[in-house]
């Protein structure tokens, strides 16, 4: 029976189960997840948080994490700044990046959402606003959402995803995983 785990990945945790680069031990999986013969499905950057699917399934790793299934991934950004309707248009069209444009997203600027304080937490700048926003894509490049809220103007200060297809954060707290059936 394939295994589709949801996990919510801390701030600086590293998104695979080993870490062989750095002489200094950095959090792994390992230190999560003690479920043998699991994969991450895509990768989620060290310094971004939120949900990271994992499976036993090469078909439904490939699924998810391979940008022609077009899955839609929802994010929820803190930028830097305070842009309003009309400054989020670009990323409604799709912006051109240095590895070429991206598909149109989804946007919207949204309240301060009602989840787990990081830690670290985000620096406080009290002469600089920050907004939150939620965006949806659907495609995966590296650090993509970064550098399309960056190109516009607004960089990211904190990046939660929240959402991978039909799965989400909800209900799952920081470093915490279940076992769900894939849909």
């Amino acid at each position: 029976m394939t295994r589709l785990v949801l996990f919510n990945k801390p701030f600086g945790v590293l998104s695979q189960f080993t870490d062989t680069k750095s002489p200094t031990k950095r959090a792994t999986l390992s230190d999560y997840i003690d479920l043998p013969g699991v994969y991450p499905a895509g990768r989620l950057d060290r310094d971004s948080e939120g949900l990271l699917l994992l499976t036993d399934d090469g078909r439904l790793q490939a699924r998810i994490s391979d940008p022609k299934h077009k899955m839609p991934k929802t994010y929820l950004a803190q930028l830097e700044g305070a842009p309003c309707n009309d400054d989020l248009a670009p990323l409604r069209r799709g912006v051109t990046l240095n590895d070429g444009p991206t598909r149109p997203a989804k946007v919207r600027l949204i309240a301060p959402p009602q989840i787990w304080a990081r830690d670290p937490p985000v620096r406080f700048r009290k002469t600089v606003p920050d907004t939150w926003v939620e965006l949806t894509i659907t495609e995966g490049r590296n650090r993509q959402v970064r550098r399309m809220t960056a190109a516009i103007g607004y960089p990211t200060l904190r990046l939660v995803r929240w959402s991978v297809g039909p799965y989400d954060l909800d209900g799952l707290a920081p470093g915490a995983f279940l076992v769900a059936k894939p849909t």
